[in-house]
């Protein structure tokens, strides 16, 4: 494990020591055309703003894009009620979970899936962002929690407005029940944003393989439970679940994004405040 309590580890000294790789894969180095471009992008912007403004800024950028992702569904939306679309999947799944419930299982899944929901996920992410913020001396953890947080509320807001499908029927679902729109699952999308942010951050600062993978199994597996809880207790089709599962991961990638281009802008804007003392001249 690196380690974070010395103070050649806190702030963005720690950053630009601990969290430009992983493992092998070295995040300021942008392998395709296009990425090369948008790091340049980026990097020229962290000349201008600042590293973190640029962090801000392309989170922003991110936002919009993925309020456009949340758009798109509109057009998912209309193969997902095709009764010979993958809709077709959501009604024989739902009956073939009735036949296996039973009150005690019922209980415990109700209380897991509220860990992901309106009250739990705030409280893991809070408690997340100031435990990795106090330990780092850093504000990033703060910024990609939250953005992470925000950008998975507006895309969830923004598809169940936007579309405003109906949830399975309340004789099929467990309670408490919920009236809100059912297409996509929020606390499937809010899960696979949050924990995949917390993951990463924790990833950043692990030295070996095994940790790291442990890290994210722990987060997938996470994520994968939230969503079938949400199914099994008749909250949401499966349908729901798999819009809210790749809009989530969608989100996810952008907040990573950002952060590797504000490494970049970081190390950019370090690398030129940094002074050359020329040579004495001879006496």
């Amino acid at each position: 494990m690196r380690a974070e309590g010395t103070p050649a580890e806190h702030g963005t000294t720690g950053e630009r020591r601990q969290d430009t790789t992983i493992g092998d894969v070295e995040l300021v180095h942008w392998r395709t055309l296009l990425g090369r471009a948008i790091a340049a992008a980026g990097a020229r912007l962290g000349e201008i703003v600042g590293p973190y403004a640029t962090l801000l800024l392309t989170l922003a950028i991110g936002a919009a894009i993925a309020f456009g992702l949340s758009l798109g569904a509109v057009a998912v939306y209309d193969a997902v009620t095709d009764e010979d679309g993958v809709a077709g999947i959501d009604r024989p799944l739902l009956d073939a979970i009735l036949t296996f419930r039973n009150p005690g299982a019922d209980a415990l899944i109700t209380g897991f899936t509220d860990l992901a929901g309106t009250v739990g996920m705030p409280l893991i992410a809070i408690s997340a962002l100031l435990i990795l913020s106090l330990r780092r001396r850093s504000w990033t953890p703060v910024v990609l929690i939250v953005a992470a947080g925000a950008g998975s509320l507006l895309m969830t807001v923004a598809g169940k407005v936007l579309i405003g499908r109906d949830r399975p029927p309340l004789a099929d679902a467990v309670p408490p029940y919920e009236v809100s729109a059912s297409f996509p699952s929020g606390h499937t999308l809010n899960a696979v944003a949050i924990l995949g942010v917390i993951a990463y951050l924790l990833v950043l600062r692990r030295s070996t393989a095994w940790a790291r993978a442990a890290i994210i199994a722990v987060a997938a597996l996470g994520t994968v439970l939230v969503a079938a809880s949400r199914v099994y207790l008749g909250h949401h089709w499966v349908t729901d679940v798999i819009a809210g599962w790749l809009l989530g991961a969608a989100w996810l990638a952008l907040v990573i994004t950002a952060h590797r281009l504000y490494l970049t802008a970081r190390l950019r804007h370090d690398e030129g405040k940094q002074v050359v003392t020329p040579p004495r001249a001879p006496a």
